[in-house]
């Protein structure tokens, strides 16, 4: 695999007629333009506000209504709901958890984070059940994840993985398993698969409207084009607050639920780390393509790539893929319009017709990146802190589908004052350090991100074992 794609190579990509690059995504495209909800008018008194119409946000406002149909609850979004990671992901609802499992066992026991491996498992079937019961059509089909190997290192780490995950909640066999190449699903160059049933296919923002127009309905108040500057906690009589330009909000509890965008709240800018991700979706594949490639169930496919990508096959017979962008923008800088770089759009196209050579002369229909949110430990919490009256969640990583409603459920039962089984998980309450301050940061990173893509082209050129520079990669983000 080359690292860096020429020019000639990005001109011969096959393009659509009707290709965009930006503009939110491809899957808010699919939606078409709906009518903003009004904005904040003025100040106003909630039993809890929440800042962040994504999907932790509008999971939380869900199951509090849910839970107790007479709080009163308001969803203050900067956008429109969905804008962020929550309408531009790639679809993917697992049960797979980026957080670090060794660290919560440190403080919590390896039981405590079996049962939080086990609790995402039960996730994507509540995700499911609720869609079926708020009737909410977004494209869910639950076929589970196929992972795949596609050289040497990449199949000893995937043997590794699956074993790795079988000590920490996944049972053999039953909850993920080792398969040879499957001949029906042409993928060019497998070793080794492995597959879980814990995952399902979605359209993420038919997923995030859906929600939302859920949630109005059961009456909450969502407020769109509503910028949110500050979180204030509360002090003494005074309720805590969040800030906006026609005024404070004030609530009994706040929650904060910005995730990729939580360096724009004062006094948060290196709580969280926003790390871009990019896609790019196809043109329809015509039905004898289809058949050739043998991918006739929807389950979501990635590889073990250092620089990872995932795919889906779309509701309307596309192929979705996506992998890493610009890997961070110097100071946590927000990226509003989701434009991707040509030279990541040649990277995904190259990843794409390595795994299915077939799709060469299809299209390319839009391209886009978004932003999510990575703790320095690289483990997502969830918390309620009961003196401020500030709760929030994030740092999901790459699993932010489905632990975004864990989170929602979690939130509910620490607002409401219940002991369940949730708020005992080992991510509630954890805490990690800040991030350096720059340039240390963007160092990191960009350091880290080009290791990570030279590794996996040394181990594309017969590497049998992972790369060493992997494991320095590994390492340097975290310092």
């Amino acid at each position: 695999m080359k690292l860096i794609a020429s020019a000639a190579e990005m001109r011969a990509i096959p393009r659509s007629t009707e290709f965009r690059n930006g503009r939110v995504s491809f899957w808010h495209r699919q939606l078409g333009t709906t009518e903003r909800r009004r904005a904040l008018p003025g100040p106003a008194d909630y039993d809890v506000c929440i800042v962040g119409g994504g999907y932790t946000g509008l999971w939380s406002a869900y199951y509090l209504k849910k839970a107790r149909p007479d709080l009163r609850v308001a969803v203050l979004e900067r956008e429109f709901c969905g804008f962020g990671a929550s309408g531009r992901n790639g679809g993917w609802l697992s049960a797979e958890f980026s957080g670090s499992r060794e660290r919560y066992a440190a403080s919590h026991g390896k039981a405590a984070v079996v049962a939080l491996q086990r609790a995402m498992m039960d996730t994507v079937d509540e995700v499911i059940a609720v869609t079926k019961t708020e009737n909410i059509d977004a494209d869910v089909v639950k076929g589970g994840m196929r992972l795949i190997a596609c050289n040497a290192a990449q199949q000893a780490r995937l043997h590794e993985e699956v074993r790795y995950l079988q000590e920490w909640g996944y049972w053999p066999d039953e909850d993920v398993s080792l398969l040879d190449p499957d001949h029906e699903l042409r993928v060019a160059g497998a070793l080794a698969m492995a597959h879980s049933p814990h995952a399902a296919r979605i359209q993420p923002a038919k997923l995030a409207a859906g929600l939302a127009a859920v949630v109005e309905r059961m009456g909450v108040d969502i407020f769109e084009d509503t910028l949110v500057t500050e979180i204030r906690p509360r002090d003494g009589a005074q309720p805590a607050a969040a800030v906006t330009a026609a005024g404070a909000v004030r609530a009994e509890h706040v929650i904060r639920a910005t995730e990729g965008f939580t360096a724009a709240l004062s006094g948060h800018r290196r709580q969280w780390q926003p790390v871009s991700s990019s896609m790019i979706v196809t043109e329809p594949l015509p039905a004898e393509l289809w058949e050739y490639i043998g991918w006739h169930d929807c389950d979501v496919l990635g590889d073990v790539a250092h620089a990872a990508n995932y795919l889906q096959r779309t509701a309307d017979g596309r192929i979705a893929i996506g992998g890493p962008g610009v890997p961070y923008r110097f100071g946590s800088e927000r990226d509003d319009k989701g434009v991707t770089r040509p030279q990541t759009i040649a990277e995904l196209w190259r990843a794409l017709t390595r795994l299915f050579p077939s799709v060469a002369q299809t299209p390319v229909a839009h391209a886009w990146s978004g932003v999510l949110a990575v703790a320095r430990d690289w483990c997502p919490t969830v918390d309620l802190d009961r003196q401020s009256g500030l709760a929030w969640a994030g740092g999901y990583g790459s699993s932010g589908v489905a632990a975004a409603n864990l989170a929602g459920r979690t939130l509910r039962d620490l607002v409401l004052e219940r002991a369940t089984d949730l708020t005992q998980l080992p991510w509630v309450g954890h805490t990690g350090r800040v991030w350096r301050p720059e340039p240390l940061r963007w160092v990191g990173t960009r350091v880290s991100h080009g290791l990570y893509r030279t590794a996996d082209r040394r181990e594309d050129n017969r590497g049998s074992r992972t790369s060493a520079l992997a494991r320095v990669a590994g390492r340097l983000p975290r310092r």
